[in-house]
């Protein structure tokens, strides 16, 4: 079966954040948006159309989970990851980012330390702060020979035998840079934590969209050790382009982890299903293969084509090759601008919405996050605007 990922969909008006929000963000609308990490796709139809069978019933009324969404959780993560998964581990989960804060609260107290990897996606450095508690750095390295980053495990060891953290929060596969970890560096990575006593958090959105013939590992299953230290979240909401249904779940292999932390979502009633994330998840996990491999193939068509237009096109910036998901970062530091000139050039001269780098923490300086998850046109012509923006710097 063909997919066409060229049609361009008109999202404005949607309540979508990527359109809606643009006047509110970024000060115009005016812009193409290629920032917040949802693709410019038509949902898979096998999705839409299990909702709309769904929503056709007249009552939406309180629902159960039919104990085959829990196998079709374990099916998938067998199937695509070689996972094997105990039913009595997973649980339902509103949101990853709910996950998270779900977290701190179950087992850090204000004013314990949290470890984090930047630059790194944000809400990993937001989350901690606004509940109260303290951030630790363990940054990453540019690996210029790999055109990459890389873990500073030495460095990740320093930190937990000084500061004392109580959590992680790992990015796996990387967000912003899109890198799929090896397992011998998360193995070294649980061996730290476990030693220190520090829990980690590995948040998996990305795992089903390698791409280029990378292979993601699940963080419970590089070592035992891994699997003892760790709370682990996934979704299909960014591989099947359904972030606003709610429908990520979580694995926990350790029993006495497990104890706490699911007896801390019961007790506040933050584990039950939604009836559409059910069906929604449903759909996806068992009917689109075949959408899944083109929506890849395209994205890795996308990613070749935007990364060979900025390094023959746009001096200045360089794009870091992602290994999974639909997020380039880009380096403009090459351009030799400040801070608020970079947010000028993209906004105000290029005509484009994308993310400030800034936003992920220390090393995020000087870069910007963009989506390539859009029409082959709708990349042509923000490349394009981007390409005379930048030449315009010159004159």
């Amino acid at each position: 079966m063909g997919y066409s990922f060229d049609k361009i969909i008109d999202r404005r008006g949607s309540g979508a954040y990527m359109t809606d929000s643009l006047k509110e963000r970024y000060g115009r609308e005016d812009l193409i948006p290629l920032w917040i990490a949802d693709m410019n796709f038509e949902t898979p139809a096998p999705v839409r159309e299990a909702l709309e069978k769904r929503l056709a019933h007249q009552v939406y009324g309180y629902t159960g989970t039919a104990e085959h969404y829990w196998q079709t959780l374990i099916d998938w993560e067998r199937r695509i990851h070689g996972w094997e998964i105990a039913r009595e581990t997973i649980t339902f989960i509103p949101g990853i980012v709910r996950g998270i804060a779900f977290v701190l609260h179950c087992f850090t107290d204000p004013g314990d330390k949290v470890v984090v990897q930047p630059p790194v996606y944000m809400p990993f450095l937001n989350l901690p702060r606004a509940n109260g508690r303290q951030l630790v750095y363990n940054p990453l390295i540019f690996d210029e020979t790999a055109g990459t980053y890389r873990m500073d495990l030495e460095n990740l060891a320093q930190v937990c035998r000084t500061e004392k953290p109580r959590l992680l929060i790992l990015s796996n596969p990387h967000n912003p840079a899109g890198v799929v970890w090896p397992a011998e560096d998360l193995a070294r990575l649980a061996a730290i934590c476990q030693q220190e006593g520090v829990l980690v958090i590995s948040d998996e959105i990305h795992a089903d969209m390698t791409l280029g013939g990378h292979v993601h590992h699940p963080f419970p299953t590089v070592s035992e050790t891994a699997a003892t230290v760790s709370v682990t979240f996934a979704a299909p909401s960014k591989t099947f382009n359904i972030p606003g249904i709610v429908s990520s779940f979580c694995v926990v292999p350790n029993p006495e982890i497990r104890l706490k932390f699911y007896g801390f979502l019961e007790a506040n009633e933050l584990n039950a299903t939604m009836f559409l994330s059910t069906v929604a998840t449903e759909a996806a996990f068992t009917q689109c293969d075949d959408w899944r491999r083109e929506m890849l193939s395209y994205v890795q068509e996308n990613v070749e084509y935007v990364c060979h237009f900025i390094e023959t096109r746009i001096p200045g910036i360089r794009a870091v090759r992602p290994q999974a998901s639909f997020l380039i970062w880009l380096d403009c530091r090459g351009l030799g601008l400040g801070h608020d000139a970079l947010i000028d050039l993209f906004v105000n001269q290029a005509r484009l919405a994308l993310n400030d780098g800034e936003a992920f923490g220390p090393g995020g300086e000087g870069h910007m996050r963009m989506n390539v998850a859009a029409p082959r046109a709708v990349l042509t012509q923000a490349l394009t605007q981007l390409e005379a923006a930048v030449k315009s710097l010159k004159n």
